[in-house]
């Protein structure tokens, strides 16, 4: 029988987070269309490594149901990040879903998808 050792065991756990976007302005600042496929960026203080694979559950404004999202982390901002963003990891949509989870995103944020505004992450 394999022993799960709890360093594992915690990532395990820590591979699924749920959160919900309430408004426009929110989705914007979370939003990383610059990554490839599209990424969210998701505040935390846990500790995630590049590469390691998330499952989203994202309730995005007014959907019904929460956005199931498969992703892997693509960017970590520590705490004491410049600028004074929050800490958390910027999550890239993969998966067969991931073009419509970008669409759907892209569909909410309208025009302003394509404005310069500062964001969490850049």
């Amino acid at each position: 029988m394999n022993e799960v050792k709890p360093k594992e065991a915690a990532k395990a756990r820590n591979s699924v987070i749920s959160i919900a976007i309430k408004d426009k302005q929110a989705l914007y600042m979370s939003y990383m269309p610059f990554v490839q496929g599209g990424g969210l960026f998701v505040p935390t203080t846990k500790d995630y490594n590049l590469g390691d694979e998330m499952f989203l559950l994202v309730k995005i404004m007014d959907e019904s149901e929460p956005t199931q999202i498969s992703g892997k982390v693509v960017w970590l901002s520590p705490p004491g990040a410049l600028g004074g963003r929050p800490p958390g990891v910027g999550i890239r949509f993969v998966g067969d879903d991931a073009p419509q989870v970008q669409r759907l995103i892209e569909g909410k944020l309208g025009a302003s998808v394509s404005l310069t505004r500062a964001t969490h992450t850049m």
